[in-house]
C-alpha cells in the first residue's frame, strides 16, 4: 500500500512517499498546491502517488529541520475549502448487541468541528477551553474525501487522528452541550494511506505526565470494531448537498472506542497524549494546553447602545 504526505519547506510545498524512519533525512518532491488533489480526481488515489514519484525538483531535508512543516493530507490553501467533521457512538463496544447482516442503517450522531486548517500535526500542542470538565483522547480513523467540480465526493485514502474533547461537559447535557464539548483542538497524522478504509486498526495510547507514563491502554478503530458500515455512513453523509460543495476536502473522523476516561483517568494541562497506531506504523503525539480565559467581549450595535443609554 502506498503512503504519501505533504509539507511546506522554505516557502514551497513538497510531497513525499512513505513514513520516514525516525532520525532519517526526508526526500521531498516539489508539488504545486492542489496537484495531488487533481490527481486523485483524475485517476484515483494511486495516481497521486505516481505524481509524487515522477516529480522532479527534489530536496533532501534533515530530520527535525526547523523549516519543515508537515500538512494535513491534501489540505487546500483556502481556509474555507476543507472541513473537520465526524461521527459519534459508532463502536461496537458502545452497543449491547452485534449488528445483523441485513440490518437497516440508522445514522449515528454527527458533528462539525471546524475548518481543515484548524487541524494540528504531530508535536503541536492541542489547546482546550480554560476550564474543561473531563477531557478524553479519541484515536480514530480519518477518511479523506475530495469533491470534484460537480460536487461528487472521491475517496482519497485514510489517516489517523485524535479528536480530543470534553466528555465531562458532553455528559452533563448530551443533547445540547456536545458541540461545546467538541471545541478542543484536533490533531491528525500527515500520512495518507492510499488503500481502502482499514478493517483492522490496533495500537496503544499512553498519557505521559512529568516525563512518566500516567495511564496507558489499547485501542481499536477499524471497520471490524465499528457497529456501522463505513459505506452506509459516508453514503448517508454525502446525501447532504452542503457537504458536496465543489472542491471541498472532507476529513471525516469515524469514531473512537473507550479510552482513558472509562478507566477514571483525568487528562490535565501539560499531559502528553501518545497514540501509537502500531498496526500501521504511525505515531501521533500532542501535549494538552488549557487555553486562556476569554477576555471581556465588547458589544457594538443598537442593542448595546440601548443597554447603556
Amino acid at each position: 500500500m502506498s503512503i504519501i504526505f505533504e509539507c511546506s519547506y522554505e516557502g514551497r510545498r513538497y510531497a513525499g512517499l512513505g513514513i520516514p524512519a525516525e532520525g532519517d533525512p526526508l526526500t521531498l518532491h516539489a508539488v504545486e498546491e492542489g496537484r495531488l488533489r487533481a490527481a486523485v480526481l483524475a485517476g484515483g488515489p494511486e495516481a497521486a502517488a505516481a505524481v509524487v514519484a515522477d516529480t522532479a525538483g527534489t530536496v533532501t531535508v534533515p530530520a527535525g529541520d526547523p523549516g519543515l512543516r508537515f500538512l494535513p493530507p491534501l489540505l487546500p490553501t483556502a481556509t474555507d475549502s476543507s472541513l473537520i467533521n465526524g461521527f459519534m457512538g459508532t463502536h461496537r463496544s458502545k452497543f449491547d448487541r452485534a449488528p445483523e447482516p441485513d440490518e437497516e442503517f440508522t445514522p449515528p450522531n454527527y458533528y462539525i468541528k471546524g475548518f481543515g486548517s484548524w487541524l494540528r500535526m504531530p508535536g503541536d500542542p492541542l489547546v482546550t477551553p480554560a476550564d474543561p470538565v473531563w477531557l478524553l483522547e479519541e484515536p480514530e480513523v480519518v477518511l479523506v474525501y475530495v469533491n470534484d467540480d460537480e460536487g461528487n465526493p472521491h475517496y482519497a485514502g485514510y489517516s489517523f487522528g485524535n479528536d480530543l474533547n470534553d466528555i465531562g461537559l458532553h455528559l452533563k447535557n448530551p443533547w445540547a452541550w456536545t458541540p461545546y464539548a467538541k471545541l478542543c483542538e484536533t490533531s491528525m497524522t500527515p500520512w495518507l494511506f492510499l488503500g481502502e478504509p482499514p478493517r483492522t486498526v490496533t495500537g496503544r495510547v499512553a498519557i505521559e505526565r512529568d516525563g512518566a507514563t500516567a495511564w496507558e491502554g489499547p485501542f481499536s478503530c477499524g471497520a471490524d470494531s465499528i457497529f456501522h458500515r463505513f459505506g452506509d455512513m459516508t453514503e448517508y453523509l454525502f446525501s447532504y448537498p452542503a457537504l458536496r460543495r465543489p472542491g471541498l476536502v472532507n476529513y471525516l473522523f469515524v469514531g473512537a472506542d473507550k479510552a482513558s476516561y472509562h478507566d477514571g483517568f483525568r487528562i490535565e494541562d501539560g499531559d502528553r497524549m501518545v497514540i501509537d497506531v502500531s498496526s500501521h506504523g504511525a505515531v501521533l503525539s500532542n501535549v494538552v494546553r488549557y487555553g486562556p480565559q476569554a477576555a471581556s467581549v465588547t458589544e457594538r450595535g443598537p442593542a448595546a447602545e440601548s443597554a447603556t443609554a
